[in-house]
């Protein structure tokens, strides 16, 4: 079981994006399109908050289940153990067309201040799960009803 880390922020691609009125899937992991095996994974902490001007705004945060990809950068999560293998699993950040999100998929949806951050970890046996199925995965999606500055998302997944 090899641990990795995804973040929209990362300093190898610092890819932040700035929020609108309507959802921006900030990151998502999907089961690997073309992979021999497809695998399945486990996400067991998601944090998120903003970086921009602090302000007294609503940013809206779901976690959702998608059927495609989208288009977005590929990024390779970072293995929480080096001598780990990459994550077989599609990694993207910054989607500039959105991925088919399920409906009534919402997995955790939390309404969080501007100023704050938030994280939520799993507990035993309660981790959000990745289907092995072909372009299928969960992404990580925000929105806010006056904040248009950049948000941060991070996920930790084992698979």
């Amino acid at each position: 079981m090899a641990k990795y880390m995804l973040c929209n922020n990362d300093i190898a691609i610092n890819s932040q994006q700035n929020l609108t009125t309507t959802f921006k899937t900030l990151l998502s992991i999907t089961a690997a399109t073309g992979a021999t095996t497809l695998r399945r994974a486990w996400l067991y902490d998601i944090m998120v908050g903003t970086d921009g001007t602090p302000a007294d705004n609503a940013v809206n945060w779901i976690v959702n289940r998608q059927s495609t990809v989208g288009t977005a950068t590929s990024h390779t999560a970072a293995q929480q153990d080096a001598a780990d293998a990459a994550p077989l699993m599609t990694t993207n950040v910054n989607h500039t067309i959105e991925p088919t999100v399920t409906d009534q998929t919402g997995l955790v949806q939390l309404g969080v201040n501007q100023r704050a951050s938030y994280r939520w970890v799993a507990y035993p046996g309660g981790e959000l799960i990745v289907p092995a199925t072909n372009t299928t995965g969960i992404g990580v999606r925000a929105k806010s009803p006056a904040y248009t500055s950049t948000a941060t998302a991070c996920v930790h997944f084992w698979e």
